[in-house]
């Protein structure tokens, strides 16, 4: 039996990558932004409307740091290794 075997497109991880980072520093911004302004509503100061806004990482224990953290190397060695890759392909 033959069977026929389609190319598949190479997908560019890093773009990938960087559409995700983008689009979450994006959120994150308008969602601090929208916190900021909901703060400021109710009538806080910009100092106490900030530290609201952080405050949430600075309650957190040492295994939610060690996650938060895990998953940061992670996803940055991914990127590293992902760029190594393409650079050695391309010598």
């Amino acid at each position: 039996m033959y069977h026929h075997r389609k190319k598949r497109k190479t997908i560019k991880w890093s773009v990938i990558d960087m559409k995700i980072i983008g689009i979450s520093l994006l959120m994150m911004g308008c969602l601090m932004g929208f916190s900021l302004g909901i703060d400021i509503v109710q009538g806080f100061d910009v100092s106490q409307a900030l530290y609201n806004a952080v405050s949430p990482f600075r309650v957190m224990e040492v295994a939610e740091l060690f996650v938060l953290f895990f998953l940061l190397f992670l996803f940055f060695a991914e990127s590293l290794y992902l760029f190594m890759k393409k650079k050695n392909q391309g010598k």
